[in-house]
C-alpha cells in the first residue's frame, strides 16, 4: 500500500472517524482506524462494535492495500507534519512509513483481516430528510433524553416514522419534548427505532460539519440504522458519502402520547428570549436545596420568583392572560432548556393549575410537557 495525500485532508478525516474510538478498548483493533487504498481515494473506517463510521477522501494511490493504525497517534503525527504533501507507505510486518517534507514517522498497525466490517443493509425503511430539518429536531428533543441507565429504553431518542411525519421523542421521566416534520412515506415504510444517546451525539457531531449540505438519508430494520450524508464541499478533500451505523435500542418505548395533557385550561403568549433570560436569573438564587423557581400568573402578569439560603429574586413580566392567579413551581433548568433550543420568536405556555404539568409550544410542531414542583 502506498499513497499521497493532503496532510490536512488526511487530518480532517482522522478527526471525523476517531470519535467513534473508546480510550479503554478490550479489543486492541478498535482503538485504530482502517486504510483502504484503491483506485483516488482511500477509505476511513472506525467502530465501537455498537457505533461505527466510514468516509472516503482523495489521493494518488499508486498501490492498493489495506491496513490498521491507532487512530489517535496517527491523528497527532499527520497534524504536526511540515508539509502538505504526505506520503503514506506500507513497509511490510504492518509498518507504516509517514513522511512529509522534513518529517518522517514510523507506525506500527494491526493486520486488517481482523478489523470487524460495518454492516450492510438493505430495508423498506429508507427515508430522506434535509439535514437542516433533521439538525432542527434533534436541537429540539436531545435535552431530555435521561441518563438514568436503569431505564435504557429512556437512553436515546424515539424515531416514530408514521402518519405522513417524522417524530422525535426524548423523555426523562420529569420532562417530555416532541417535534414533527413532515415525510412522504407509506404504511408499509412505516416504522420506529430508538436512538442510542451516544450515536445522537455522534450524529449531531456529523450534521454540523460543512462538509455537506442537502439531504441525509435514513436507513433502519429491527437492529440497525444508518444515517448516510453526501460530501458536497470540494476543498474538504472528502468525497462520496459520509455513513454513519448504529445498533439501536432493543425494547418498546412509552406510550409518550399518554403523558401529553388532553386539555390545558390556560394558554399565555410570551417572548422566548425574554423568558428564558428571566428564568437564567431567577436560576441564580437557587440552590441544591431550593432548585425552584415560583411562577405566579395573575392578570396579564407573570411574576418570577425564588428563595434559597443565599438570597431570592423577583421579577414580573407582561402578558396576555385573563384568568384565575395560578401559582405553578418549575425546575428553572427544565423551563429553559426547551426556550434555548427553539428558534421562534414567541412561545406558548399552557397550564392548568399548580399540581398539572406545564407545556411549553410553539405554533405548530413543537411542545415540552415539564411536571411541576410542590409550590412552598
Amino acid at each position: 500500500m502506498k499513497f499521497k495525500i493532503h496532510r490536512d485532508h488526511f487530518a480532517a478525516g482522522l478527526a471525523q472517524v476517531q470519535n467513534i474510538v473508546g480510550s479503554r478498548s478490550t479489543m486492541p483493533i478498535l482503538s485504530n482506524v482502517l486504510i483502504e487504498a484503491e483506485g483516488d481515494t482511500i477509505a476511513l473506517t472506525t467502530t465501537n462494535l455498537d457505533l461505527g463510521t466510514s468516509l472516503r477522501i482523495k489521493a494518488e494511490v499508486s498501490t492498493s492495500g489495506r491496513i490498521t493504525l491507532p487512530v489517535r497517534k496517527l491523528l497527532a503525527m499527520v497534524k504536526s507534519l511540515s508539509s502538505v504533501e504526505t506520503t503514506v507507505e506500507f513497509g511490510g510486518q504492518n509498518r507504516v512509513k509517514i513522511t512529509s517534507g522534513s518529517s518522517t514517522f514510523h507506525i506500527v498497525g494491526l493486520g486488517a483481516e481482523s478489523f470487524p466490517p460495518l454492516p450492510v443493509f438493505d430495508d423498506k425503511h429508507t427515508f430522506s430528510l434535509v439535514k437542516a430539518d433533521l439538525t432542527n429536531l434533534l436541537k429540539k428533543v436531545s435535552y431530555a433524553q435521561s441518563t438514568d441507565e436503569n431505564r435504557y429504553v429512556l437512553n436515546g431518542i424515539f424515531f416514530n416514522f408514521a402518519d405522513e411525519k417524522l417524530t422525535l421523542v426524548a423523555t426523562d421521566g420529569r420532562r417530555l419534548a416532541t417535534a414533527d416534520k413532515p415525510v412522504a412515506l407509506t404504511a408499509e415504510q412505516a416504522g420506529s427505532l430508538i436512538l442510542p444517546a451516544k450515536t445522537v451525539i455522534e450524529l449531531q457531531r456529523l450534521l454540523d460539519t460543512k462538509i455537506g449540505d442537502g439531504e441525509i438519508r435514513i436507513v433502519f430494520n429491527d437492529r440497525q440504522v444508518s444515517f448516510i450524508t453526501p460530501v458536497t464541499k470540494d476543498d474538504s478533500g472528502l468525497t462520496g458519502d459520509i455513513r454513519l451505523v448504529s445498533k439501536v435500542v432493543e425494547g418498546s418505548y412509552p406510550n409518550y402520547r399518554q403523558v401529553v395533557p388532553k386539555e390545558t385550561a390556560y394558554r399565555i403568549e410570551i417572548e422566548r428570549g425574554t423568558l428564558s433570560e428571566s428564568i437564567y436569573r431567577s436560576s441564580i438564587t437557587t440552590s441544591d436545596k431550593s432548585s425552584s423557581i415560583k411562577l405566579k400568573i395573575t392578570n396579564n402578569e407573570v411574576e418570577i420568583t425564588s428563595s434559597a439560603e443565599i438570597g431570592e429574586s423577583k421579577e414580573k413580566l407582561d402578558v396576555s392572560y385573563e384568568g384565575p392567579e395560578v401559582q405553578i413551581a418549575f425546575n428553572p433548568q427544565y423551563l429553559k432548556d426547551p426556550l434555548d433550543a427553539l428558534d421562534d420568536d414567541m412561545v406558548y405556555f399552557e397550564f392548568k393549575d399548580e399540581m398539572s404539568p406545564g407545556v411549553v409550544k410553539t405554533k405548530e410542531n413543537f411542545l415540552c410537557v415539564i411536571m411541576p414542583q410542590r409550590v412552598p
